[in-house]
């Protein structure tokens, strides 16, 4: 096996990497580099947790050369807030013995704080699409010096409608730079992207999302519903031994609330929420919190299933099955990281076994079933979401096809009025036997000469 040091790394670098604790290069990053150092477009997919960030930061910082220019001369875009700090704090670890100006913009915060800080200067620029556009568009930000603009988690970025920004910003980029593109699927809009915007580019192929990792163990439970999953939850995190680090999806933002407070008198100090309601503040805190270990378990939706290179996760639990089969290759990618052993675990109900067949289908792996343990109360009492929604009668459409006859109450006597019209129209219908309007005066007047 290659090491880091095969692959002709400045002692800068080199120091850094040691500092980390990494030896060896992963497969991605090991073919990315001198693909990438060549200067060609390359296009890299690969599955979550297989080191894409190191495999395009460490060629792109190799080449990186000092300068006193303001105008950032690397562009990395990212689809959340969260992947802009996380890859800002990952480049200033890379950076460590290094004289290079990183900055990070994205949306939900002060945009004059981010302008003043633009107007600084940066070498690399880690930005959200939105937040990125906002800032050329102002005037503020000018992106003529870029020389390489590097895309991660390009899907997820086209999942989440920045199509329009990403075209945009294309078009005010030099049109000699080097394209580089990381995703953990292929889609059609990918595809697209890069016959529209890419020139020849060289791909890279490694773990594609739908390849079980060997280091994860799955199983699943059949459960009857929302309550009874939370009960089966309660009963396995109460294992504080083998359940160290837990993150549980769930598939929506009302539902990640509803299980806080259900579980909350239990496990409510040890446990973290993060969705998309809550502030930029809060989720930064509760996925350090989580991060560092000062919270065992955090709820989230799928924001989290993406990018985020959390260490040490033992489990991460499904408590909804995913609609897309691919979003749980993501979800469960969150452990396992850096060839450790980690563990998934899926609860599925009547209604999701389709979902789940569609996950097998696409792994071409059957998840092992675990029976559901007698202990558990199995809890009957239906969400809102669960029950069944009844049609209600259109009562509009029964009252036009219902057989017309007398109304059921006498007419008010201002009711039984009938419009004649206004008293010029009706003296003039009087007078010539026909309505005429004010403007037909000659007319008029012609008849009454005669």
């Amino acid at each position: 096996m290659r090491s880091f040091q095969d692959l002709n790394i400045g002692k800068a670098l080199q120091n850094a990497i040691q500092d980390l604790g990494f030896t060896n290069p992963t497969p991605i990053q090991e073919q990315a580099y001198p693909l990438i150092r060549s200067g060609r477009n390359v296009v890299g997919i690969s599955q979550t947790g297989t080191g894409k960030t190191l495999a395009f930061c460490l060629p792109v910082l190799q080449d990186l050369k000092f300068t006193n220019s303001p105008a950032p001369r690397i562009l990395i875009l990212v689809p959340t807030r969260e992947l802009v700090i996380q890859a800002v704090d990952k480049l200033s670890a890379y950076t460590k013995y290094m004289n290079t100006r990183l900055l990070g913009i994205y949306g939900g915060t002060n945009i004059n704080t981010q302008k003043r800080a633009v107007a600084e200067g940066m070498d690399i620029l880690v930005a959200t699409p939105g937040r990125l556009y906002d800032l050329v568009i102002s005037g503020d930000l000018k992106l003529k010096a870029i020389k390489k603009l590097i895309i991660d988690e390009v899907d997820i970025m086209l999942d989440m409608g920045f199509r329009f920004q990403l075209t945009n910003i294309f078009d005010v980029l030099p049109v000699k730079r080097q394209n580089i593109m990381f995703s953990a699927t292929m889609t059609q809009e990918v595809e697209d992207l890069i016959d529209d915007f890419f020139i020849a580019p060289e791909k890279i192929a490694i773990a594609v999302s739908g390849t079980p990792l060997d280091n994860i163990a799955q199983s699943c439970y059949p459960v009857h519903n929302f309550h009874t999953k939370a009960n089966l939850l309660l009963h396995l995190l109460r294992d504080k031994t083998n359940f160290k680090k837990v993150l549980v999806f769930l598939s929506s933002k009302r539902k990640v609330d509803r299980l806080y407070h259900y579980i909350e008198d239990d496990l409510g100090l040890e446990t973290g929420v993060v969705h998309n309601n809550k502030s930029q503040n809060y989720r930064n805190r509760s996925i350090k919190q989580f991060d560092e270990g000062s919270n065992r378990i955090l709820l989230t939706t799928d924001v989290m299933a993406r990018g985020l290179d959390l260490d040490q996760i033992s489990h991460v639990i499904n408590f909804d099955t995913p609609i897309y089969p691919e979003n749980y290759m993501h979800r469960i990618g969150r452990t396992g990281r850096a060839e450790q052993e980690g563990q998934s675990i899926l609860f599925y109900t009547q209604k999701e076994i389709g979902s789940k067949e569609k996950i097998e289908q696409l792994m071409d792996y059957q998840i092992p079933e675990v029976e559901f343990p007698e202990v558990v109360e199995i809890n009957r009492e239906l969400i809102p979401e669960e029950r069944e929604k009844v049609r209600q009668k259109n009562l509009n459409n029964e009252a036009k096809n219902a057989p017309s006859g007398a109304a059921f109450h006498e007419k008010k006597t201002k009711n039984k009025k009938v419009n004649l019209g206004s008293k010029f129209k009706r003296e003039i219908k009087k007078k010539y036997k026909k309505p005429k309007t004010r403007g037909d005066k000659r007319q008029n007047n012609k008849r009454k000469k005669r």
